[in-house]
């Protein structure tokens, strides 16, 4: 019934470029481009898996990575055009802390009890703290309050982009001796797989699609914000980092409440790294052919993301699972949505 229905709504991408040039209503642009933008990274990742069935767990898995996070990757670049930084970094933060906390905490509340991978799960979570760590390199010289030079900062990003994406590297060829298999087949009967060429077909039309609709978001993003009377950060932060990675936060709620609960925290686990220690550094990297872009997070930002390393650590500790962890873990992103909602813009 969901796949019927993901696969009905990409129907949402075509209209939402229609409406986009048709009407010009810039909040109608960001409510369906946010929608469209949900269906669309389904379809990435289940070409991608379907992809990865052709082509065994090394390449499937630098599949995974490659596209997993394409919808985040395509909107950040988006803005780093439209020099909307402050989106940029908001969108990441959002993107670790709401797979930490969110997606975490509804595994977890529709998962109930169960034992955790321990190991992997303090991997990924050591991955994210080295992060917060390294990212207060470009990002302490910026909180005196005076004018920061963008673009030396965005020169001192790159050390910690680089010690980031070996150390990905790194914890990725790890992970994939450890589990010779990481994902794993949880929807009951077996859909028969799709052919290797016609995965890679589905994979770039869904990708020039999405990059289509991110454009629409981005650039419809600002006048959506002043018009909802909400910071363009909090926009970044809470909306387009939870529509970024819906369909995924989605399959590991699925995942949970089908009894495979160690899967789904590591979903949600796997996912919030890849975006410290990937997606973030890859960004920036990237960024230095369009416009430079400093990795200079502010403190509420980089709070957020080590307070949630701190809280989903301290929960599961013993390797466990239970409801009531789950709902901890919510209840404190709610709290961070409203701290970031307070922030504002910079």
């Amino acid at each position: 019934m969901v796949r019927r229905v993901l696969f009905a709504s990409l129907a949402l991408a075509p209209l939402a470029i229609v409406v986009h040039y048709v009407v010009g209503n810039d909040t109608l642009d960001f409510v369906l481009a946010s929608i469209a933008l949900i269906p669309l990274a389904w379809l990435i990742g289940e070409a991608t898996e379907h992809a990865a069935h052709h082509t065994g767990p090394g390449i499937g898995g630098f599949l995974n990575a490659t596209f997993g996070n394409a919808p985040e990757l395509i909107i950040a670049l988006f803005a780093v055009s439209e020099g909307l930084t402050e989106v940029v970094r908001g969108s990441l933060t959002g993107s670790v802390v709401g797979n930490l906390l969110l997606v975490l905490g509804f595994s977890l509340a529709f998962g109930g009890r169960g034992e955790l991978d321990r190991p992997s799960t303090f991997a990924s979570l050591g991955l994210v703290a080295l992060a917060v760590l390294l990212f207060l390199i470009p990002s302490v010289p910026t909180w005196d309050g005076d004018e920061p030079d963008t673009h030396s900062l965005a020169v001192v990003s790159i050390v910690p982009s680089a010690l980031l994406l070996v150390a990905y590297v790194a914890v990725t060829w790890w992970s994939l001796r450890r589990h010779h298999v990481m994902h794993t087949s949880v929807d009951g009967p077996e859909v028969e797989g799709w052919s290797l060429r016609f995965s890679l077909l589905v994979l770039a039309l869904a990708t020039v699609a999405t990059a289509l609709i991110a454009e629409i978001l981005v650039g419809s993003l600002e006048s959506f914000a002043d018009k909802a009377g909400l910071s363009e950060f909090f926009v970044a932060a809470v909306i387009v980092a939870i529509v970024g990675n819906a369909a995924e936060h989605g399959g590991a709620v699925v995942v949970a409440a089908r009894g495979n609960i160690k899967l789904a925290a590591e979903i949600a686990l796997a996912s919030s790294a890849q975006v410290a220690v990937f997606l973030i550094p890859l960004v920036a990297v990237i960024a230095w052919l369009i416009d430079p872009l400093s990795l200079a997070f502010r403190p509420v930002e980089l709070a957020a993301v080590g307070g949630s390393v701190v809280i989903a650590t301290a929960l599961l500790y013993q390797g466990r699972s239970s409801r009531a962890r789950g709902i901890v873990l919510i209840a404190a992103y709610v709290v961070v949505a409203a701290v970031f909602f307070a922030a504002g813009d910079r």
